[in-house]
């Protein structure tokens, strides 16, 4: 379809909203644009999965996920998935393993969100999260990890995503 006129309607600075008039449709079509996020699956050398508890204000719940987040301008979603990995849990690695990509929500959002294997993730301090993250380190074996995604108690797609992802390559 031919784009007739697009206006940016909304900054809320990590995302904009925008709407989009198309030829030959009545309605315009609203679209969100953001950066695109990562999500950093870790695991140290004993096999244990370092997650975050994390409260998400969309579901006014706890979730328990891998560290993940915006990435910067300029910054590789590589190299951003290791920066969330040390701000969300005070845990860093070397290598951040890409497992791949996928569009959140390709109806409204232009972003991508790419997932990332640690191995062999350390300790190395306590999390400095951003101030408006509540978040917290939680350290899990595999049979945990797997348990939760049976039961469906990963409330995240994307995080039930990545997990599943980092699991399979962790067979291989």
């Amino acid at each position: 379809m031919r784009e007739v006129r697009r206006r940016e309607v909304f900054d809320a600075g990590f995302f904009r909203v925008e709407t989009v008039e198309l030829a030959g449709r009545g309605s315009p079509v609203t679209l969100l644009r953001m950066p695109d996020w990562v999500m950093a699956v870790a695991v140290d050398a004993a096999g244990q999965f370092v997650l975050v508890r994390q409260h998400r204000f969309g579901i006014a719940a706890e979730t328990i996920e891998p560290a993940g987040g915006l990435v910067d301008a300029g910054e590789a979603p590589a190299s951003a998935a290791l920066r969330e990995l040390r701000e969300e849990t005070g845990y860093a690695g070397t290598t951040a393993e890409p497992l791949g990509s996928t569009h959140p929500n390709p109806v409204l959002q232009d972003n991508r969100c790419h997932f990332f294997l640690v191995r062999g993730a350390v300790r190395v301090g306590a999390p400095d999260a951003d101030a408006d993250e509540v978040v917290a380190p939680v350290v899990m074996g595999r049979a945990e990890v797997e348990a939760m995604l049976a039961e469906g108690r990963v409330a995240h797609a994307l995080a039930e995503l990545a997990l599943r992802r980092a699991l399979a390559a962790l067979d291989r």
